[in-house]
């Protein structure tokens, strides 16, 4: 007899903790905010409600601000982010998540529900909490 297949969603194992920031702030500002809220990526706001969510992650300043020596408080957030993000449904089964990370190269991922971010998911995450549900 063959075991049922449990099906783990993205929703149970996202992080509900994130940090944003306006596109306008300074790569100082973000810097900052990375710093208090101890993570390496921040989702930049909508300017309005046919925007798109940008990201902005520490490699990101590495290359476009430290490599090139520009000065943090001179370089605004939206000159360097990302933008659009691939995002990611909550309802989405892990294994469809970990093939598109992979195949993205993506560090990150929004969670999307109703046009607006819920969570954020890892490769950490779909990895470690996921396969640790799957095990039990």
């Amino acid at each position: 007899m063959i075991a049922p297949r449990i099906v783990i969603r993205v929703r149970d194992v996202m992080k509900t903790d994130f940090g944003t920031i306006d596109g306008i702030a300074t790569v100082e500002d973000a810097l900052n905010k990375m710093k208090s809220l101890k993570t390496s990526v921040l989702i930049v706001n909508k300017r309005h409600d046919d925007d798109e969510y940008g990201m902005i992650n520490s490699g990101d300043i590495a290359r476009h601000v430290l490599a090139k020596d520009r000065a943090p408080d001179r370089v605004n957030v939206y000159e360097i982010m990302s933008k659009p993000v691939i995002s990611v449904s909550p309802d989405m089964d892990i294994r469809y998540c970990s093939r598109l990370f992979a195949k993205y190269n993506l560090v990150r991922a929004p969670v999307i529900e109703n046009n607006r971010i819920i969570g954020m998911v890892s490769p950490n995450s779909l990895v470690l909490d996921g396969m640790y549900k799957a095990c039990k």
